[in-house]
């Protein structure tokens, strides 16, 4: 018998060559048995070339709401009111859909989305200074009104700077900007957010801006300087300075007033050397506070424009071999997250900073949904928090 020759050989098996029967019966056989592996093998590849065409074609085509609809098992309209970041849709739906997308490799284009509703989805936070955890706290208030809106926030810093407040006004504009959300810098003019009000909507954060008429969020500046001035009078204090801010600011106009209408109230004058102006800054706090400290009278309580100014002056009084509480009361504005950890722990007027970056976005949001250019405005609580820069918790009273 010959031996089994390859399958790939069989086709060229010269006939002349077999001698007996047998043997040429037994190569037909195994011929036959060969054309029909090849066969199947043709038959498995061509399934497997349709298949990989399927695939191919398939991969190529682009994954839509229907798709997503059917993996999720919801709905087209609901995933459109997902992708639109809609309230109306529940959490676990939400989770279902945003599951199917990441499943499918699906990417929603909102640029497209926005050009086909012909309005951007960007809105730019536009801060003065986010150097102050004050501001930075704000800007994530703000950022977590916006999260589920289906708006992108931009930010920018403008370090106290007009001019490059115009800067970065002009691009977010020009990027499409449906609406801004400002905290003006130092000297901003009024009639420059009329001009920019007359374009997008606009809600000025923090600082009012006198004769501009826009949307405003600010906290009871008045209240809580008088607040803090009162706490520090029932403590015994009697000279009590103001520390800290800038004489043009109508933040530092309206905290002066607070503290002046508490002073007052008490039947104590406001002595104008004990009205210190500085930056509202940690350097700003330090520098104002090493000056009353090198006068013959000293003041025994400083309530100070900002958490950052008190933190500062903290900072001078203990370079002076003095302790705040002890030596001299301190109390800061805004309750940082700082000022819970500063030593020691600093009292102050808690505003809700996150609050209040909160409702600018809420009122903003409203008025690019409305496509109406109201004027809103918010005036935020102030309440006193006690701590121990005051000296309260020593139990000490000061009668100067």
């Amino acid at each position: 018998m010959f031996p089994p020759l390859p399958c790939s050989h069989f086709w060229n098996v010269p006939i002349e060559c077999i001698s007996r029967r047998e043997n040429f019966q037994q190569i037909s056989r195994q011929k036959g048995a060969c054309k029909e592996s090849a066969s199947a093998v043709l038959e498995r590849s061509t399934k497997l070339g349709s298949a990989s065409m399927v695939g191919a074609r398939s991969a190529a085509r682009p994954v839509t709401i229907i798709d997503i609809a059917r993996e999720a098992g919801v709905s087209k309209s609901t995933v459109s009111l997902v992708l639109k970041m809609s309230p109306l849709v529940k959490d676990e739906t939400r989770q279902r859909v945003t599951a199917a997308m990441d499943a499918l490799g699906y990417v929603y284009n909102r640029g497209a989305a926005s050009l086909r509703r012909a309005r951007s989805d960007i809105v730019g936070m536009v801060i003065n200074d986010l150097a102050n955890p004050f501001f930075a706290e704000l800007a994530i208030g703000i950022e977590r009104a916006l999260q589920n809106s289906g708006v992108i926030p931009f930010i920018a810093n403008t370090a106290e700077s007009v001019v490059r407040q115009a800067e970065v006004v002009r691009s977010m504009r020009e990027h499409g900007a449906a609406g801004l959300i400002l905290c003006p810098a130092l000297d901003t003019d009024a009639a420059e957010i009329e001009r920019l009000g007359s374009h997008l909507p606009v809600v000025l954060a923090i600082r009012r801006i006198i004769g501009a008429r826009a949307s405003l969020v600010v906290s009871d500046n008045v209240a809580g300087a008088a607040r803090a001035t009162e706490h520090l009078i029932n403590l015994g204090h009697r000279d009590i300075a103001f520390l800290g801010g800038i004489g043009h600011m109508v933040v530092f106009q309206d905290r002066v007033a607070g503290f002046t209408r508490a002073m007052n109230q008490a039947g104590l004058a406001v002595q104008p050397s004990l009205i210190g102006e500085s930056m509202p800054t940690k350097d700003g706090g330090f520098n104002a506070m090493s000056r009353l400290l090198s006068v013959d009278r000293r003041p025994t309580a400083v309530v100070c424009f900002n958490d950052v100014v008190a933190i500062g002056a903290m900072l001078a009084i203990a370079r002076y071999g003095l302790a705040a509480g002890r030596d001299i009361a301190i109390v800061g504005f805004d309750d940082t997250t700082e000022a819970r950890h500063v030593s020691p722990a600093l009292t102050t007027v808690s505003v809700d900073t996150g609050g209040l970056g909160e409702r600018a976005a809420q009122i903003l949001l409203r008025q690019i949904n409305e496509g109406e250019r109201r004027r809103d405005t918010y005036t935020g609580e102030a309440r006193l928090v006690v701590r121990e820069s005051c000296g309260a918790r020593l139990g000490r009273r000061i009668a100067s």
